[in-house]
């Protein structure tokens, strides 16, 4: 039963601890969509998306204005865009991105996800074609959001889409040099990715999925910063515990939210990704929880263990609250989006190998991290290796977005605006890994990945 106490804290929690729903995601599956002549395809795709998801954004903000929850961001995502893309006969597979930025503009939403391609084990012709069209197409389109998953732990790393995608993200950069490299910012490099992540920009709808689906990404990193000033200095299996209790009020509400958006919609209900999003506004941070349990700046030594314990009790209080956790569910580390990181990393306690190294531990990997904007392609790539083997050992989902920032050096700032913040740009070794790139070839599966 709710209490009036309940009912108050709830309230408490929306209006002065920064408390959302960060995205109601639309999953389309576009594999009927599948044309020999691309136009015609494209025309489907416009068609059907637009049909699919005309009532999210409306239904979205019905919602916000009759619970009085913030729902930040409405969002698509749709079938890896390389298998539909296939079909047809094109060599120039922009237009397929275009569709998508039309459709998106027409349905109100604030991206689109799944102009992407799955290589973990090797590259079809369409794979290779898409991933070469990511430049142009992030610098043509407003909307899209691109992923490519170049490993797994099944299938070990492909290392000629690693070396691949380095060159794709040097590329982006460029193209979207007036904008600081805002392309960079919509594109994502996975190990281990989700078929059902409804978080920018790494989401796609996964084949295996149905028709259509709703998934909810839930946030609130100051509801548990909150929690946490109240057991200051206890110890850390009450923080731990408080964090639990705080994970679990957080996520029932994203479930609530997520059935009600299915129920409005006919569209069945998928899962709630409990993940602790941070946005760069303050009292919004990641990295203020991490201090809170005593670190006096993140990045410092000690910030790993922090991180651990966040993570599994956001995940332990998430699963107790919905019946379907999916997603990637876990605390995310983007630099240029939390406003403690963007600060520890203008002090230089926060380095790429330290984050590097809570990546082991928390969700998905190096994100929004601002690099030089002479940094090569060969380095790039390597950083892309580095975070892809961590998610292939440890059997998680890893993942880079980083933005090599034209012009600018260690020091300057990228601004990106909105929930994409700004970003200190960050050193990287100058030290040369081209010649291991250059190498190719793929990295073997581990042991445990021969689980039959």
């Amino acid at each position: 039963m709710l209490n009036q106490k309940d009912i108050l804290s709830t309230i408490e929690m929306i209006d002065q601890q920064h408390l959302d729903i960060r995205t109601v995601t639309m999953g389309i599956s576009l594999l009927s969509c599948c044309d020999a002549d691309a136009k015609a395809a494209c025309a489907k795709i416009y068609e059907k998306i637009t049909r699919s998801a005309e009532k999210l954004v409306a239904t979205g903000e019905a919602i916000e204005r009759e619970f009085g929850i913030p729902i930040v961001n409405k969002r698509i995502s749709v079938t890896p865009m390389a298998l539909v893309a296939a079909a047809s006969c094109a060599e120039d597979y922009v237009p397929f991105a275009l569709a998508l930025d039309r459709a998106a503009k027409t349905c109100g939403v604030n991206f689109i996800g799944g102009y992407s391609a799955l290589v973990q084990k090797g590259m079809t012709a369409a794979d290779e074609k898409l991933i070469r069209s990511i430049p142009e197409a992030l610098a043509e389109t407003e909307l899209v959001c691109s992923s490519v998953n170049v490993g797994s732990t099944r299938a070990g790393i492909n290392m000629d889409a690693v070396r691949l995608m380095g060159e794709i993200v040097k590329e982006t950069a460029a193209r979207t040099a007036a904008q600081d490299g805002l392309g960079c910012a919509k594109l994502v490099v996975f190990c281990n990715a989700v078929e059902d992540n409804p978080f920018m920009a790494g989401a796609f709808h996964g084949v295996g999925e149905a028709e259509k689906v709703i998934n909810v990404g839930v946030s609130g990193p100051g509801v548990v910063y909150h929690a946490l000033k109240s057991v200051r200095g206890q110890p850390l299996d009450v923080a731990a515990e408080t964090i639990k209790k705080t994970a679990f009020r957080v996520t029932r509400m994203g479930q609530l939210v997520a059935q009600e958006a299915s129920r409005r919609l006919g569209v069945p209900f998928g899962i709630v990704d409990l993940s602790l999003a941070p946005t760069p506004a303050i009292g919004d941070s990641v990295a203020r929880i991490l201090e809170e349990m005593g670190l006096s700046v993140c990045g410092t030594h000690g910030t790993t263990a922090a991180l651990a314990l966040l993570n599994d009790a956001v995940k332990k209080g998430g699963v107790m609250a919905s019946s379907s956790v999916g997603g990637l569910s876990g605390a995310f580390i983007p630099v240029s989006e939390d406003e403690g990181m963007i600060a520890a990393a203008r002090r230089g306690t926060l380095t790429l190998d330290k984050l590097e190294a809570m990546t082991c531990v928390c969700s998905v990997g190096l994100d929004m991290i601002a690099v030089p904007g002479d940094t090569p392609a060969s380095t790039l790539s390597a950083i892309l290796a580095d975070e892809a083997a961590i998610g292939m050992v440890n059997g998680k989902t890893t993942a880079v977005r980083i933005l090599p920032a034209p012009g600018k050096t260690v020091g300057d700032t990228i601004e990106m605006g909105g929930l994409l913040g700004s970003a200190p740009v960050m050193p990287v070794h100058r030290e040369s890994a081209e010649a291991f790139i250059q190498r190719g070839g793929r990295i073997p599966a581990p042991l445990h990945s021969l689980k039959n």
